[in-house]
Formats: structure tokens, C-alpha cells, sequence
């Protein structure tokens, strides 16, 4: 290939902030990246990009085990490494610091699926995986609909513990929904008998989770202790269930919020495309979806950046619109704005699922909006 027809590639930062467990497995650790790199990789191919897109991985330990140091620490790196934007950090902990230290030092696009207005600003753009604002409304409608009044709630004593419960009250008083006792727990797994005897005593229909999600680990052996199996409800703290065994069986038997809907044909044709290129491969769950969203996102505005800069591309994703969606339910569309900093529009964009005993799979329960 000729001096002039070569061109050095376009740089992503990809800033995970939670530190995967010990054993975790490398082919759903594979699914975080791979995802990128078929998106890319096909723009590439078909002529949409003039030149390859390279990834740089970074994973640190922030909030809640770690510290937000880290997270600010190793988005500087990315940024030194000449990347001109950045998938990360997603945990809203971590997020609503970092804003401030991108907003007066770095002043390059970033990305996440954390469910925080506060994090939305200039140069922070989010594809939430939930919202603090939204899916109390959701789990309220679930539990409304299975004609339960009075529930019970356990709350992660942190940032989006409180964020969440804030809105729970509102969205169980529209409903006409009661909460009867509300319980401070960690936001790592601590032991949580007395909390879960607290909505117990209170004689709680149903039980209701709001955090990060390690919180939840001891809630079902605490419920076996008290011979208790009530309706239980959880934000998309439920996406952790893929992280190890641990967490799949403490969401069992939990209904969750979450973001794979196997009715979305966008989100179908893609694993199958995945599975083509990764050996048969197709993860049916919400890491690959969304990161293909973010994605193809990414790859419209790396088009439309003139020039390839950091605040070329922070201008290129304000003019991203109505592009169709892989994660959600059907009809789920990503658009953003110069005022708008959330990417997926439609209430679809959040559904509901259980577990299944295999420790692999899980199923459609509901659909946000839908009778």
C-alpha cells in the first residue's frame, strides 16, 4: 500500500472501573471489546471509515471497592495516549467526580452507560444502562401490575442507593403504592438478616432492591432463614448477575431491569454477524447490544468529525440522530443533541427479566409502557 494511502488509526479509550473477579470467563470478557472491534471492523471494511479504529482496554478499581482516583488517574492516561474519546467509567460513583476533571482538564467526549443525570454536561454523553430517574417508574409499573400495595425496600447505603430511592417514593405514590419500611444495607455483601427481618416484621408484600448490586448477595439465604419467598424487584443492578455464580444466584428468583430483548431485530441480526465472526459465539445478554449501540455511535460521528479531534467528535455525536437500536426492546432508537446527552429514546429502551436455573440464560418478563 502507497505513503498516501495510509493513515494511522483512530484512537477509543474503553475505561472499565470495576476490576472483574478472579475466574471470570475470558470469552464474556472477549464480548466487552469484540463488540467494538465488529463494529469498526465492518466500517472499515465497507468503505464507511478511511481508516481502522484501535481500542485501548484500562481496568481499575473504583467505587465502590476501589476509588475514584484510579478512574480519574487512568482516564488522564487515555487521554495522554491520544485517544479521542472514551467508553467509561459507568459507575455512577465514579462518574459524577470524573465529569468535574473532564469538564477543566481533559475536554474529551466520553461515554457511559451510567444511569445519572449528573453526569450528563458538554462532554459527557450517556447511553444508561437504567436511570435513577426512570427506573423507579419502571419497577413501580411492574409492581402496580401485579396488584401489589405494599412493599417493602432495601437501600444501598450510597450515591445511587439514594438516587433511586428519591424517585421510588414518588413513582409508588402516583401508583398508589405503599412502602411500609425501608432498609439501609452496605453497598458490598454484608450481612443483611436485620434488614430483611425489618420488612418481614413490617408485613411487606414484596421487596424492592435499589443499588450497584453486591449489596443483594446475602438477601436470598437471609429470606430461606425466614421461610419467606415474596415477589422481589431490582434495578439493572440485575446485569451484574453475569459477572460470576455468586451473583447469578443471588438475583434468582429476582425480577430485574435490563436491556437485551431477544424481539429486537437489530439486536438479533447483530449476534448473529457476531457469531460468524467469533467462532459460533452468540452471547444473549446486555453488554453486547449496548456496546454495539455505543459503537455505531461512535462510528457516526468518527464519519462526520471534521476535523478528527476531540471537540470535532464531541460536535460529530450532537448530530448522531434516530439511528436503530440493538439494545431494547423493538423500536428503540438512539439520537442525540447539543442538548441532549441521552442516547436511547423510547420507553423500550428498558425491559424486564428473570433468571433461569441453568446459570445461563434468563427470559423476558415485561415490557416498560406495555399492558
Amino acid at each position: 500500500m502507497s505513503y498516501e494511502s495510509t493513515a494511522e488509526p483512530i484512537k477509543v479509550g474503553y475505561l472499565m472501573d470495576f476490576k472483574l473477579p478472579p475466574g471470570f470467563p475470558e470469552e464474556m470478557l472477549a464480548d466487552f471489546t469484540q463488540c467494538f472491534d465488529l463494529v469498526f471492523e465492518e466500517a472499515y471494511e465497507q468503505g464507511l471509515m478511511d481508516r481502522p479504529v484501535q481500542m485501548i482496554y484500562r481496568e481499575v478499581e473504583g467505587l465502590p471497592k476501589g476509588s475514584v482516583k484510579a478512574v480519574i488517574d487512568a482516564f488522564g492516561e487515555l487521554v495522554d495516549e491520544g485517544c479521542l474519546a472514551v467508553f467509561g467509567p459507568n459507575i455512577t460513583d465514579n462518574c459524577v467526580p470524573l465529569r468535574e476533571a473532564i469538564e477543566e482538564r481533559f475536554r474529551v467526549p466520553a461515554l457511559s452507560v451510567t444511569g445519572t443525570d449528573d453526569w450528563l454536561g458538554e462532554w459527557t454523553f450517556a447511553f444508561p444502562q437504567g436511570s435513577m430517574t426512570d427506573e423507579p417508574i419502571f419497577i413501580a409499573d411492574l409492581v402496580a401490575k401485579r396488584g401489589l400495595k405494599e412493599i417493602g425496600v432495601l437501600v444501598e447505603q450510597s450515591l445511587i442507593g439514594d438516587s433511586y430511592v428519591k424517585n421510588l417514593r414518588n413513582a409508588c405514590r402516583r401508583k398508589g403504592i405503599r412502602i411500609v419500611a425501608e432498609s439501609a444495607v452496605a453497598q458490598t455483601a454484608q450481612d443483611v438478616d436485620e434488614a430483611v427481618r425489618a420488612l418481614h416484621e413490617a408485613k411487606a408484600e414484596a421487596i424492592v432492591h435499589l443499588g450497584f448490586g453486591f449489596g443483594i448477595v446475602f438477601v436470598n439465604p437471609a429470606l430461606e432463614a425466614l421461610e419467606w419467598d415474596p415477589p422481589r424487584f431490582t434495578t439493572t443492578a440485575f446485569q451484574n448477575a453475569w459477572v460470576n455464580p455468586i451473583m447469578w444466584n443471588a438475583f434468582m428468583g429476582w425480577i430485574g431491569v435490563d436491556q437485551y430483548d431477544e424481539g429486537n431485530p437489530i439486536g438479533q441480526d447483530f449476534l448473529d454477524r457476531y457469531a460468524e465472526r467469533y467462532g459460533g459465539r452468540r452471547p444473549e445478554y446486555c453488554v453486547p447490544v449496548v456496546n454495539r449501540d455505543v459503537a455505531t455511535t461512535l462510528v457516526r460521528a468518527f464519519t462526520d468529525s471534521h476535523p478528527l479531534s476531540p471537540r470535532g467528535v464531541k460536535e460529530a455525536l450532537e448530530r448522531v440522530k434516530m439511528v436503530p437500536a440493538a439494545s431494547g426492546a423493538p423500536g428503540t432508537r438512539v439520537s442525540l443533541g447539543k442538548w441532549t446527552r441521552r442516547a436511547w429514546m423510547g420507553a423500550g429502551y428498558l425491559v424486564a427479566r428473570t433468571l433461569d436455573a441453568d446459570g445461563v440464560t434468563s427470559h423476558l418478563v415485561d415490557r416498560f409502557g406495555q399492558e
